[in-house]
C-alpha cells in the first residue's frame, strides 16, 4: 500500500501488506516533487531486494 504524506511533499509511506511482517518503510524526495508510478515500483523493488528471504526482515 502506498499512502502520500498530506503535510511532507513529495513524502510517501509504502506497507508491505503481503510480507511475513508489518514492515514497510518511508521517502521523502529531496525536491518535493510527486514520484511518479515507475519511480515508486523501482524504490520497491529496491527495498524488497534488501530482504533476508529466510527471515522476512532486512539483511544484515
Amino acid at each position: 500500500m502506498i499512502r502520500k504524506r498530506a503535510e511532507t511533499p513529495g513524502g510517501y509511506d509504502f506497507d508491505w501488506l503481503s510480507g511475513p511482517h508489518d514492515y514497510g518503510f518511508g521517502i521523502t524526495r529531496a525536491d518535493g516533487c510527486a514520484m511518479t508510478l515507475p519511480e515508486m515500483e523501482k524504490t520497491i523493488r529496491n527495498f524488497l531486494s534488501e530482504i533476508d528471504p529466510a527471515t522476512g526482515y532486512l539483511k544484515e
